[in-house]
């Protein structure tokens, strides 16, 4: 194949872009420099957190930078005068505008971990999850000033495991992604590829994910609350409180649904293959599999009933 010389661009911050960054490291263009959020404080400790593509980046001797804003005058001038002919972005965390997105001759490119236009928006391969979808994938776009509305240039699809979570389905995505992006790339620059537009009328959008979603409501079906922990895992984590302590829920399993109880009682299950307690809920029962209490080391649930013997019987609010 023949390869186009370009001066790239790549912008990204979290882990789902690292595969995609190191993919272009490894490929022929020319990568001139890495756009990444600012350095933040997190924790308890309030430490300065440096973000996965800072990391690698800044480990392979490529120049790092990281505006508080895109839309600063000073931030479009110092991309500017980096001549990029394409920038290649992946969840980079901030909107690109109109000044950016015109600043490279070859356009914007953006890896999109979902089937656009399914899922637009902040949290994709949560919502894939939590709707129960047994395919997502990942789509490679020309960027507009739409929310993630360009045109596509390709797409791979990726199955949807009824163990993944939130973090595996991402990591895998990623991996992807990244193998997509440069096999997009080189063919899109040799006019290889026609871009498509999305069917508008098919769009659906997501909203940023918040620490209360991970809040669990008991008056779900047990099948709801099984997706809310696997789509929300590793962040926020789904928790009840169970005498005033935020209990967290590792990992659980749908029960047969059927007449319930009382929501959010905690009852003994007749020894599965997995679970020997679980909760009712609004429609059957969660067995539990894996929890924390909090201050405590997360267990098996078998574990934890053995060292609470209140907690069968009791509710959880």
């Amino acid at each position: 194949m023949f390869v186009v010389a370009i001066r790239l661009v790549f912008m990204g911050t979290p882990e789902f872009a690292v595969p995609s960054l190191e993919a272009l490291i490894q490929s022929p263009y020319e990568l001139v420099a890495v756009c990444t959020q600012p350095d933040r404080k997190a924790g308890r400790g309030q430490q300065v957190v440096v973000s996965p593509v800072k990391q690698l980046a800044s480990s392979r001797g490529i120049e790092v930078l990281q505006p508080d804003s895109l839309k600063a005058t000073s931030a479009v001038e110092r991309l500017a005068s980096l001549a990029p002919e394409l920038i290649v972005v992946a969840a980079f965390g901030q909107i690109l505008p109109r000044e950016v997105l015109a600043l490279p001759k070859l356009g914007c490119v953006n890896i999109h971990p979902s089937l656009l236009p399914r899922y637009r928006g902040a949290s994709p391969i949560p919502a894939a999850i939590l709707q129960g979808d047994e395919v997502t994938g990942v789509t490679i776009m020309l960027m507009d000033s739409g929310l993630d509305s360009g045109p596509v240039l390709s797409q791979k699809e990726l199955s949807v495991s009824t163990d993944d979570t939130t973090g595996s389905l991402t990591a895998r995505l990623a991996e992807a992604g990244a193998q997509l992006v440069v096999e997009t790339l080189g063919l899109w620059l040799e006019e290889r590829i026609e871009p498509q537009p999305q069917e508008e009328g098919q769009a659906s959008y997501t909203k940023a994910i918040d620490k209360e979603d991970g809040m669990i409501d008991w008056q779900l079906a047990a099948p709801q609350l099984w997706r809310r922990v696997r789509a929300f895992d590793p962040w926020p984590g789904c928790y009840t409180w169970w005498h005033g302590k935020r209990l967290k829920l590792g990992k659980v399993v749908p029960l047969e649904a059927g007449e319930s109880g009382e929501a959010g009682k905690v009852v003994s299950l007749a020894r599965t293959p997995a679970a020997v307690v679980g909760v009712e809920t609004g429609d059957g029962v969660l067995g539990l599999l894996r929890v924390q209490l909090e201050g405590k080391r997360e267990m098996s649930a078998e574990e934890f009933v053995r060292g609470q013997r209140d907690f069968i019987g009791s509710l959880l609010l």
